[in-house]
């Protein structure tokens, strides 16, 4: 029978594996290096991707970490903040390379072969919610940043991520948490024969208040059940998905509010904000030699629900019923993707080709904002039924042209139709438009174990539907210019990558980015917000560290310049773009039957206007965790989040609103939302 650690190691290289099975691309000069045993935080060998900022998270790294909430497994990413600006059961805030991405726009997610961001949604365009992931449930996490990838398309100009699910466990988990705020948790996961193959299944149950005084009232059902087995002569897999959630929530508030005494730092001023969402999803994947090369293919449906209430202006618009709102969004997306590999000798030369596609159709129906009162509908503002279908197709060469060069050369076509219905005619219509993005990497070394890369690359995401048919603003009637469909993006970055000091893998990377336009759909006006074209660049320096078998030590650090690259009156800073982000950590991977960590983020402040005149407050948080496992099975541990109890804001804005009493035009303001307090989360787990 294997030792709980070689089962461990067993279970790491399998999720390292299927990981990197999630990347179309692996660098083809990796055989030349000695094999380095994967128990890390990272796998950021030498010749194991084609930029120095694109890596793999392990499972290690999830389980040493506490997490927050699911969302914030993004932050593992280097240099990716995860925020939040309204309730738990809410798509997340993202914060990457002077991005601030609200809630997924230029961030591609993709799970267990799926897309996350949602197209054309209610609250706004790349719509990522990841609350229906189960952490326990990951094998890894495969990152990249910056478009010179041929295999990423939307909305992937900052970056992307793609998270894969184990196909099975060794061992079983039941899991029960308790904790401060009304938290409460119970997981059951584990894997068992299905026939011909593995059955793996995971259930989660979830309730939370949080600290504020309009209790969450959080709660969450999930499940996932997966199956795969030998089929002719590959694998053959079906993988269901479920999820429900409900929710109260606290939005921003006004600083002037709390300041008066109005409300707290944790009350609202609208306490019947809140809403529900629902993820319902069926994939089916087959993996299988073909051709003298390796063909991965994945189906899949998701259905997909939303009902949001928010209260961003209190009485500004509607001075009797106050400004509340509900997006809501009801949609089924179809798609299929597919790659195929082969590795070839072309003049005596190893390369390695790669040809793949991607199929969506997103049927939105109906996709609607509307003027509330405690959550009972008022007025529509806007209403439309949305078809929007795209086709990807993609080619890549990876030639190794001698020991110490090797070159990638990408190019991606992507064709879109935009096709909106709706009961005003001048904000219908049927739109198409292509885009064709070249990619090129070149890689240098190793040398002394270390690389050099030099990269390049188009990117693009797409506008929302509605604003690339609109003409007449549906709040004022006024003749407003449509959005451009595809907007262009254009980066490139220069690293290196080394494991020239004993157990230490450290990167370094200079990045450039521009962006045709800020462009966005602004959901909560029913309308698009044009911005001017921008321009991006900064320098990141991740390295990893492990003195002893047992001890992990990150570093993580990142510099952002942000502007618009026309100028204006108002000023040219991008609002709510973080300068400089910094995390650090330090685990301990069972000492005895003792474990351990501590992991620090810090998020400089940022400009929240384009003159620069008002700033948020920069920002650490210290999370902890430690665990004894009392068993051979059976292990407690304990999260605290926040352990300084520092008083941080996770977001802040500057805008408008209108408190009772005050002028009718309203009160310019910073509006924010506080992050939370600390709190603490006790678990007991038994594997079974």
């Amino acid at each position: 029978m294997k030792s709980r650690m070689q089962q461990r190691q067993s279970t790491m290289w399998r999720a390292l594996t299927a990981a990197l099975c999630s990347a179309p691309t692996l660098a083809i000069g990796q055989q030349t290096l000695a094999p380095v045993e994967i128990t890390g935080h990272y796998d950021n060998r030498i010749g194991t991707s084609n930029a120095a900022s694109a890596g793999v998270i392990t499972p290690q790294l999830i389980e040493d970490r506490p997490l927050l909430r699911p969302g914030s497994l993004l932050e593992y990413v280097p240099g990716l903040v995860v925020t939040q600006h309204s309730g738990v059961g809410k798509a997340n805030q993202y914060f990457l390379r002077g991005f601030n991405l609200d809630h997924g726009t230029d961030f591609a997610t993709w799970v267990t072969g799926m897309p996350v961001n949602l197209r054309t949604h209610a609250h706004g365009q790349g719509y990522t919610d990841l609350n229906f992931l189960i952490p326990e449930l990951i094998s890894g996490v495969q990152y990249y940043k910056g478009p010179y990838f041929a295999h990423i398309g939307d909305f992937g100009s900052a970056g992307a991520a793609f998270i894969s699910y184990a196909e099975r466990f060794d061992d079983g988990i039941a899991l029960g948490t308790l904790g401060e705020d009304g938290y409460r948790r119970a997981l059951l996961a584990g894997s068992a024969a299905g026939g011909p193959g593995t059955l793996t299944y995971g259930l989660e149950v979830l309730h939370s208040d949080g600290p504020w005084e309009v209790p969450n009232g959080f709660r969450k059902f999930n499940g996932v059940l997966r199956w795969f087995a030998p089929l002719a002569e590959g694998t053959f897999g079906i993988t269901g998905m479920a999820y429900d959630g409900r929710w109260d929530s606290t939005d921003q508030i006004p600083l002037r509010a709390v300041d008066s005494g109005l409300i707290g730092r944790f009350g609202t001023l609208d306490v019947s904000d809140g809403g529900s969402s629902s993820r319902y999803s069926l994939s089916a994947e087959y993996r299988t030699a073909l051709a003298g090369g390796q063909m991965q293919s994945t189906a899949y449906w998701f259905r997909y629900d939303l009902n949001l209430f928010s209260n961003f202006t209190y009485f500004l618009a509607d001075p009797v019923n106050g400004d509340q709102f509900e997006q809501a969004d009801r949609r089924n997306v179809y798609g299929w993707t597919g790659r195929w590999s082969r590795a070839d000798q072309w003049a005596g030369r190893t390369a390695h080709n790669s040809v793949g596609f991607e199929l969506r159709q997103d049927r939105v129906a109906p996709v609607g904002l509307h003027a509330t009162r405690a959550r009972e509908r008022l007025s529509t503002t806007r209403e439309d039924d949305v078809i929007q279908g795209s086709l990807g197709v993609c080619a890549e060469n990876e030639l190794q042209w001698n020991e110490m060069f090797r070159s990638v050369v990408g190019l991606r076509y992507d064709r879109y139709r935009f096709d909106v219905t709706g009961a005003v005619p001048e904000n219908v219509g049927d739109v198409t438009e292509g885009i064709v993005s070249p990619k090129l990497s070149l890689i240098f070394g190793p040398w002394q174990r270390t690389e050099f890369f030099a990269n390049w690359g188009y990117g693009f995401h797409s506008n929302d539907a509605r604003g690339v048919t609109t003409k007449l603003d549906p709040v004022t009637g006024e003749a407003v210019d449509p959005a451009t469909p595809l907007v262009r993006s254009k980066g490139a970055e220069l690293g290196l990558r080394s494991e020239a000091l004993p157990n230490v893998q450290s990167s370094l990377a200079l990045w450039y980015l521009t962006l045709d336009s800020e462009l966005a759909f602004v959901g909560d006006a029913g309308t698009t917000e044009a911005g001017r074209p921008s321009r991006r660049y900064g320098i990141e320096w991740n390295s990893r560290w492990r003195p002893w078998p047992w001890l992990f030590v990150d570093l993580d650090v990142a510099w952002n310049h942000a502007r618009f690259s026309e100028s204006a009156p108002e000023g040219d800073y991008i609002p709510g773009a973080p300068e400089t982000v910094a995390s650090a950590g330090i685990a301990v991977d069972r000492y005895g039957p003792w474990s351990g960590a501590l992991f620090l983020r810090y998020v400089g402040a940022y400009p929240l206007i384009e003159d620069n005149g008002v700033r948020a407050d920069s920002s650490t948080v210290v999370d902890g965790q430690i665990a004894y496992e009392i068993l051979p099975r059976l292990r407690l541990r304990l999260d605290v989040f926040n352990i300084l109890d520092a008083e941080t804001d996770d977001i802040a804005y500057f805008y408008s609103s209108r408190l009772s009493g005050e002028p009718a035009e309203g009160v310019d303001d910073v509006h924010f939302h506080p992050g939370e307090p600390r709190s603490f989360r006790l678990s007991l787990s038994y594997r079974f």
